[in-house]
């Protein structure tokens, strides 16, 4: 047995018979740490937060607050710490803004911690996490994508324990046998296809933010809703399951499952394929880890095959989807690589949302800035935010001059 499988057997014990349990959820603001309190809520008696923090979302922090009454609440944004004080006056909470104090705060005693805080922000506090040997629940894909390396070193020296959060990853998490990789032939990651999926090139090239946002399935924040168009939440997710579930990345695949019901499949050597099915909701893998290792009851409606009745399944088109081979090359050429392909793509990402630039610009733009500042060498967490800064430098510049070319070719017209 592994040390990893050594510590998740081990933390797995423990957890199943302490409650209530000791929570602290960063970015209790965004989604996930809504239906993480959603879950929290109706299970009152089996739960105590210790933590809660947000990056700018001042009334509704303090609002969860009052209700959860943490030890510590913490604002990312400095400017709001004077504002959070004084919608907390009275509460006995204790107070606190700005990066670091988002990184205390995930330092806080708990037993579970969710590591919901969107991008690169989320890296030194999913740290702070690991390192106070937290069982983490993951749901920051920068975390891996950016430092997946560094991650799993600060597991192993914490006794930590990481459990993904991602549909798709927990979903592995649930039917893969650990114990016997040598069993497993491949991993499948599913994809909706998003809402492009029928879409020509001319078509895509035309597409607006809002079109964008409109996610078939699921109801997700701006940023994660725009990488599912374009498939690099896909992208995202292979390099994640390579640093999750230690399987090479020519062993991990991609099916376009536009129904989501299947969530995804591993396939064993004998043959058999298991896959984890359910509704396309996020409170089923967060309850997963909330409850882990046993499992507590959601108002997730059960699932009704006979009323789905069919499924299809495709392979994604990578020439309408180039994303998803983009990654791929990054996880071949290393860690470097995937961080300066995370930091771009949050660039470019954000200007489409802008209008600044169009929606097949997106990858193209991550292509140009990996190729320039993929190759660093990465020991620490220092290494890693500094080639993220070098990574949105260069795609600012590559927009730039995007934005000159365009108004140049608009002088010719």
């Amino acid at each position: 047995m592994s040390p990893a499988q050594s510590a998740l057997a081990e933390r797995s014990a423990v957890a199943a018979a302490a409650l209530p349990r000791r929570i602290s959820i960063l970015g209790a603001t965004g989604s996930i740490g809504r239906n993480t309190l959603d879950l929290i809520r109706r299970n009152r008696a089996s739960y105590r937060v210790v933590a809660l923090t947000a990056n700018r979302s001042v009334a509704e922090l303090a609002a969860l607050a009052r209700e959860f009454r943490p030890e510590i609440v913490a604002i990312g944004e400095t400017a709001s710490y004077q504002d959070l004080k004084e919608l907390l006056a009275g509460t006995g909470c204790e107070v606190a803004a700005g990066a670091e104090a988002v990184a205390e705060a995930a330092q806080r005693q708990a037993d579970w911690v969710m590591a919901g805080i969107l991008g690169a922000a989320g890296l030194q506090p999913t740290l702070s996490a690991l390192r106070q040997g937290a069982v983490v629940a993951l749901a920051n894909k920068e975390a891996l994508v950016c430092a997946g390396s560094l991650m799993a070193r600060e597991m192993a020296a914490h006794n930590a324990v990481m459990l993904p959060v991602d549909s798709e990853h927990n979903a592995i998490f649930q039917v893969l046998d650990a114990k016997t990789p040598e069993a497993v032939r491949r991993i499948i990651l599913t994809a909706s296809g998003g809402p492009f999926r029928l879409l020509s090139l001319a078509e895509m090239a035309k597409v607006s933010p809002a079109q964008a946002l409109s996610h078939p399935n699921w109801e997700m924040g701006a940023k994660i809703s725009i990488d599912s168009a374009t498939l690099m939440n896909k992208g995202l997710e292979l390099i994640e399951a390579k640093h999750l579930f230690h399987l090479p990345e020519e062993r991990l695949e991609v099916l376009v499952h536009p129904e989501s019901v299947i969530h995804s499949l591993v396939d064993y050597v004998d043959g058999s394929v298991l896959a984890q099915l359910g509704q396309p909701d996020m409170r089923t893998p967060i309850a997963h880890t909330l409850a882990w290792p046993k499992r507590m009851a959601t108002p997730v409606p059960p699932l009704d095959l006979a009323q789905i009745a069919t499924l299809h399944f495709e392979r994604p088109d990578d020439a309408r989807f180039p994303a998803l081979e983009l990654c791929r090359q990054a996880l071949r050429a290393g860690q470097a690589a995937t961080t300066a392909l995370n930091a771009a793509n949050e660039i470019a990402v954000h200007a489409f949302l802008r209008e600044e630039i169009g929606f097949l610009d997106i990858v193209a733009v991550v292509e140009t800035v990996v190729a320039a500042t993929g190759t660093s060498t990465l020991e620490s967490l220092d290494d890693v935010l500094a080639l993220d800064r070098e990574a949105r430098r260069a795609a600012r510049d590559c927009l730039a001059r995007r934005s000159n070319v365009t108004g140049s070719l608009n002088l010719l017209l």
